[in-house]
């Protein structure tokens, strides 16, 4: 190979976490590929569709207070690139009072000092017109969160990271990696090499972790995302300050059930169930599941009575899961300029200016800038297989 097919750093998967790992490494002026197996934009994986949830109401500590500096950069990148990428509504998170779960969320929020306004069942419908809270439930606002703009935050990502050289190639599926001081990453339609290599491949991670001899325990589960109707317009509308929502367990559901205010299609609310069916990423449309639907139905009839409890639209999209359900940001065991991002579980998007400010210092050997210890590929020693 001559050398200018020669990279300093490949970047496997053109998701937000792949996306914003390119952006981090073009900062630092390293010359980067940025490889993606289907035509940008896609809604294959778990990166596409207009919206996201922000939060920083987490039951875990380092979750709380990583998003303290990721909304910083989320500004940083509106900033440089004029874009809007997020709106701020807060977000209602609602439980059983006295559920570990409610708890831990509001605890961490108190903990980390973390602005949010506790409601009771007296002023609740005050605050929040048009939800029923349920008998023994309690609630309180992050008045921090809101709505990102997904698929216009990797629109813009992936423009700052061409402007600043970075090469992106679509439409090249990963065929084979071999690792090594250079490492060689085959494609359909091309070899190239790289002194590093980052692998976020979202659902098709664990394909290509086994080409370097790794085997991670991730589950690809297939995510019905539904929109449900206003009975009358702008009832649950962002510009009317309703705000996301949060149920962290209850009679209805054993997993979280979460919302965003009527904002990308007209009229409809996005409620979804934070759980799935296990599907192979390339036959995700094969599954005909809908038992998250009929929870979701029971939910709004009962406490979202300006909604229709049937869906008006209903979309795909995978989470990749890992058992304890945090992300794995790590090296290769064995080839330390391997670097892997992965198993996001449904909750990683707002995390992609952090994830791949944390993948660019793993890649470059710099100590990372916050303890990774919950995220380490050790924690699944036993589900490893380094075989090369």
């Amino acid at each position: 190979m001559s050398a200018a097919e020669l990279y300093d750093f490949i970047v496997i998967g053109a998701g937000v976490q792949g996306s914003f790992t390119a952006y981090q490494l073009a900062t630092r002026n390293k010359k980067t590929l940025l490889l993606e197996q289907f035509t940008l934009p896609h809604t294959r994986g778990s990166s596409h569709g207009q919206t996201r949830l922000i939060r920083k109401a987490y039951e875990q500590d380092f979750y709380t207070q990583m998003m303290n500096e990721c909304y910083e950069l989320w500004a940083k990148l509106e900033r440089e690139t004029g874009a809007t990428l997020y709106r701020r509504t807060g977000l209602l998170v609602m439980g059983p009072e006295s559920s570990q779960g409610y708890l831990g969320f509001k605890k961490s929020l108190e903990k980390n000092k973390t602005p949010m306004v506790v409601l009771t069942p007296e002023n609740f419908n005050q605050h929040i017109p048009n939800v029923i809270l349920a008998d023994g439930d309690g609630a309180f606002v992050d008045t921090t969160a809101g709505v990102l703009y997904a698929d216009r935050a990797l629109k813009v990502v992936q423009g700052q990271f061409q402007k600043l050289g970075g090469v992106i190639k679509d439409q090249e599926k990963v065929t084979d990696i071999k690792p090594g001081p250079i490492v060689t990453v085959t494609t359909s339609a091309g070899v190239y090499q790289a002194k590093g290599v980052v692998i976020t491949a979202g659902p098709w991670a664990k394909t290509l972790l086994a080409h370097v001899g790794i085997q991670l325990p991730l589950q690809v589960v297939r995510i019905n995302v539904c929109y449900w109707k206003e009975k009358i317009a702008d009832t649950y509308h962002v510009k009317k300050r309703f705000p996301c929502f949060l149920l962290t367990e209850g009679d209805e559901a054993k997993s979280h059930i979460y919302g965003l205010p009527s904002n990308e299609y007209p009229g409809l609310m996005k409620i979804c169930y934070h759980s799935g069916t296990e599907t192979d990423p390339d036959q995700r449309d094969k599954l005909t599941d809908k038992s998250d639907v009929d929870i979701l139905q029971r939910y709004i009839a009962r406490h979202l009575p300006g909604l229709i409890p049937q869906p008006a639209v209903v979309e795909s999209c995978m989470y990749t899961v890992t058992p304890d359900h945090h992300f794995v940001l790590d090296c290769h065991p064995a080839h330390g300029n391997i670097v892997i991002g992965a198993g996001f579980s449904g909750h990683g998007f707002k995390f992609g200016p952090m994830v791949g400010k944390l993948l660019c210092e793993l890649s470059l050997g710099e100590v990372p800038s916050y303890d990774l210890s919950p995220f380490r590929i050790s924690r699944f020693q036993t589900n490893i297989k380094s075989s090369l």
